[in-house]
Formats: structure tokens, C-alpha cells, sequence
């Protein structure tokens, strides 16, 4: 099971130290294959993704991705992408910048139209009740979803406890992500 960190200015500010900070205790103290720097607030996210891949060196065994943005993600120097579900259309932009991309998806429509594209993986949210998310998918949804395509499957949305993982794993799902269960 993938471990999949996403950051958010709410917890990680959008001041590039104070993100460091909390970054660094996030992969110190969790496991995290992959983390992804989401902040769509700041108006100097160029800055904060400098900072961000600043010590993606140290940390060999996590993946650094840059949310939305693939043209910077790729002038940086990151592993890959997370473009949301309004970027499907530029998912082969992305893949042809040699990063790896992982797709916000919704639905069945949307997860194939991001595997036909190319996307390496998708996250499916929200699966469990998250704040102002709408209403949450659901782990039957979840496992319809991963039966029906190849690559690989996040479950994302309200996944803050060790049994919301094991919940995800037993639906089929390649990994989770989330933004509050790396910061407990």
C-alpha cells in the first residue's frame, strides 16, 4: 500500500520555511512514498515549490511532485505531477515532459479518460467524509472503479486512521492519499 502525502497550506502555511519545518517532521515521523506540494492560494507557489524540492536529494526514498503547474514541474527537476480533474486534457503534456503523473479523478468517466490519456495513476475521492468535499463515494464505488481500469488507484478523502487504510486496501486500492493523517 502506496503512502501518499499531500500538503495544504492550512497545516503546512504557505511560508517556504515554515513548509520545510513541517515537511521534514512529516517524512521523519510517517512513512510517505510520494508527497505533492497543493497549495493553491499563494500567489509565489514558484518559490514554494524551490523550497519544496530543495531537499528531495535527502529524501531518496519519497517521490516530489508539484500540483497543477507540469511546465515548472518539469523546469524544477520534480518526479512528477498532480494535475487535477479540471487538467485531465493536459495529462499527455505532462507525460511528454517525462514526468510522472497522477490524476485527481471522480468518476468511472473520468478514471478511464485519465488512463487513456496516459496518467500513470489516479487518486478517487472523496471515498470517505472529508470537509467541504461533497458527498463521499464510498468503498463500493472504490472497488468498481479499480476493477475496471490498470493502473494504479489512490483512495483519497476523510483516510485520517489506520482502518480507513486497511478499508481502502481490502477495496483494491494501489495506495492512499491524504493531508490530515501525516500530520497526527
Amino acid at each position: 500500500m502506496l503512502h501518499y502525502a499531500i500538503t495544504d497550506p492550512k497545516y503546512y502555511t504557505s511560508n517556504p520555511n515554515t513548509l520545510l519545518q513541517t515537511l521534514k517532521k512529516v517524512l521523519v515521523q510517517k512513512r510517505v512514498d510520494m508527497v505533492s506540494l497543493r497549495d493553491k492560494k499563494t500567489d509565489k507557489y514558484e518559490e514554494l515549490a524551490k523550497s519544496f524540492l530543495s531537499i528531495q536529494s535527502k529524501y531518496t526514498l519519497t517521490k516530489f511532485l508539484l500540483h497543477t503547474d507540469y511546465q515548472l514541474a518539469a523546469n524544477l527537476g520534480a518526479f512528477g505531477v498532480h494535475l487535477p480533474s479540471s487538467s485531465l486534457d493536459k495529462i499527455s503534456d505532462a507525460k511528454s515532459k517525462g514526468l510522472w503523473v497522477i490524476a485527481s479523478t471522480h468518476s468511472l468517466e473520468e478514471a478511464t479518460f485519465a488512463e487513456n490519456e496516459g496518467a500513470d495513476a489516479i487518486t478517487y475521492s472523496p471515498i470517505f467524509e472529508t470537509p467541504g468535499k461533497g458527498e463521499p463515494k464510498g468503498l463500493e464505488k472504490l472497488k468498481e472503479i479499480k476493477g475496471k481500469i490498470a493502473i494504479k488507484l489512490f483512495a483519497l478523502g476523510g483516510i485520517v486512521t489506520e482502518s480507513h487504510i486497511d478499508a481502502v486496501k481490502d477495496a483494491g486500492a494501489d495506495g492512499f492519499a491524504s493531508i490530515r493523517f501525516f500530520l497526527k
